[in-house]
């Protein structure tokens, strides 16, 4: 079953764009496409020799898709910000979610791996490049819980960074969700409950001076194409702010849920505190 989108009581504002706007689409619409799509070329093309020798293992291709994603938010003239320490430990990372620049802009700070939903997988263009960069695609049916949990723990032993947004669905990026506890059960099996750290990460979009402050989010069942235009035509941008707050560890929890709650809280909180001082 799908986890329920979220919806705004106010729809979103119209996209309108003018003669400047459409303009600003093609100045960075084309060398961002140039870009995306020319580094998912190169990186199945070092994926067809570095696969047989590692294996699960990424040593070189990660290094593209970073690449990719720091250079994307700069053709889209969006200013980008990060505090806090990486986590060196093994283990995962999870995040708020508020719009498909997420995926840009923790990849670009952090070479990370996306848990995403299985129908992802099919979905066209935002499909082929979350398969060609390692994201792991789960099914909410409990039948599959061993056989994820084995991908995690294969996954996770060879050093990756799984990412994964708890609230279950996107935002307007004004506020939190409560965050799912059902991905936190896996972290508490025999085999990754002694070694595994959780490191929470508060994702803020800052709306371009005299746009609504929901400028950025993505959320319900707005169309893709329309964002991106909004987003590509923008006469002036904002800026994104990632804060990593501490990692934690999994065996310091009692359970799933208590892990869940102290990792919203941390999130929660960056992220308020970012949007005040704004």
């Amino acid at each position: 079953m799908n986890a329920p989108l979220w919806n705004s009581d106010d729809a979103p504002e119209p996209v309108e764009l003018g003669l400047l706007e459409w303009a600003l689409v093609f100045l960075r619409g084309l060398p961002l496409a140039i870009l995306v799509f020319g580094g998912l070329l190169i990186l199945l093309a070092v994926r067809l020799i570095e696969r047989p020798f590692f294996g699960v293992q990424r040593p070189i291709t990660p290094h593209i898709s970073q690449f990719v994603c720091r250079n994307a938010i700069r053709v889209l003239g969006i200013g980008f910000s990060s505090t806090g320490q990486l986590m060196a430990e093994r283990g995962a990372v999870v995040a708020n979610h508020s719009s498909w620049l997420d995926i840009f802009a923790l990849n670009a700070r952090k070479r990370v791996y996306f848990v995403s939903k299985a129908e992802v997988a099919n979905w066209p263009g935002i499909g082929w490049l979350a398969r060609a960069t390692g994201t792991v695609f789960i099914e909410r049916n409990p039948k599959k819980a061993r056989e994820q949990t084995q991908i995690f723990r294969e996954r996770l032993t060879a050093g990756h960074k799984l990412l994964f947004f708890p609230e279950g669905t996107s935002t307007d990026g004004l506020r939190v969700l409560p965050f799912k506890t059902t991905l936190f059960a896996a972290f508490f099996t025999e085999e990754l409950h002694d070694f595994m750290h959780v490191q929470p990460v508060s994702v803020v979009f800052h709306a371009p001076v005299g746009q609504p402050k929901r400028f950025y989010g993505w959320w319900g069942d707005m169309d893709f194409a329309p964002h991106l235009l909004k987003t590509l035509g923008a006469r002036k941008q904002g800026s994104i702010e990632l804060i990593y707050h501490s990692p934690a560890k999994v065996s310091d929890f009692a359970d799933r849920k208590a892990l869940a709650a102290h990792c919203e809280q941390a999130v929660r909180h960056g992220h308020a505190f970012a949007k005040l001082e704004k």
